[in-house]
């Protein structure tokens, strides 16, 4: 997954959108229950290393999605799928510290009611922290605000933390999501009455996908290699009720819908 926008609010549900970008030949399922280790939890299925980017714990109003960091590659010989980090802390609710010298840098964000946990690994150290109420965004480079921050004149030395596109895709999009009414979304909805104002955002807010600031992109990379947006997740979490709304055609208004969080019978 390459960014998330988070909204927390007192007294409202924690609002997640994943937005998955891979390689588009790289096979996966769509959400559903597919871990017999992990029963109770849901989300898309990475068929390549069977992991997930993202999983929603329904029975605990938990969501957690993992994006790619930056930093120093864990050794071949030893390394792990990132894909494993989601079904822990949604099943669990935090991040298990032994072993992380077996996985490529990540940032892990755990949701639930009242909490929201960034885990940040660069491949040598691992930096938690809760993050305050607001609208936030994630990318491979970290915290959004935390770039646009160290960007800003008079900031410090000048160096640039976060690559050009992720610098120019947080500075349209923050002040885009936090311009929009806030959703309120309701279990059985219609899922564009659901998420209002955030969907035209999420299609694409109607940049082209070679776009520097684009949210939805796809990127002929040669001999066959095409990196693009492959979904997007939306979660809202409240006390009482999970809402899991998800697209395998981002860009298309119409091939939204809602993922069922019950368990059959």
């Amino acid at each position: 997954m390459c960014t998330a926008i988070l909204s927390i609010e007192p007294d409202a549900p924690v609002l997640l959108a994943g937005i998955r970008d891979e390689f588009v030949g790289r096979a996966w399922q769509s959400p559903g229950r597919h871990w017999p280790d992990y029963p109770g939890l849901i989300g898309g299925r990475d068929l390549l290393a069977g992991g997930t980017w993202l999983a929603v714990a329904p029975s605990a109003r938990r969501v957690a999605c993992v994006l790619n960091g930056r930093g120093v590659m864990a050794p071949a010989g030893s390394r792990r799928t990132r894909g494993v980090l989601p079904l822990q802390a949604a099943a669990e609710g935090k991040l298990a510290p032994a072993g992380l010298a077996d996985f490529d840098p990540f940032h892990l964000l755990t949701a639930e009611p009242g909490r929201v946990a960034l885990a940040s690994w660069d491949g040598e150290n691992l930096v938690e922290q809760e993050l305050a109420g607001g609208l936030h965004a994630v990318v491979n480079s970290g915290l959004g605000s935390d770039l646009l921050a160290a960007e800003a004149p008079g900031s410090g030395d000048g160096r640039i933390t976060g690559r050009e596109h992720e610098l120019a895709r947080v500075a349209h999009f923050l002040p885009r999501f936090r311009a929009a009414a806030r959703p309120a979304p309701r279990p059985g909805s219609p899922v564009l009455q659901a998420w209002g104002e955030w969907l035209p955002l999420l299609n694409g807010d109607g940049i082209t996908r070679d776009d520097p600031r684009a949210l939805i992109v796809r990127h002929d990379l040669g001999g066959g290699r095409i990196w693009g947006t492959t979904s997007i997740s939306l979660i809202a979490l409240s006390p009482d009720e999970v809402r899991y709304d998800f697209t395998g055609t981002p860009g298309d208004p119409a091939a939204w819908y809602p993922v069922p969080v019950r368990k059959p019978g």
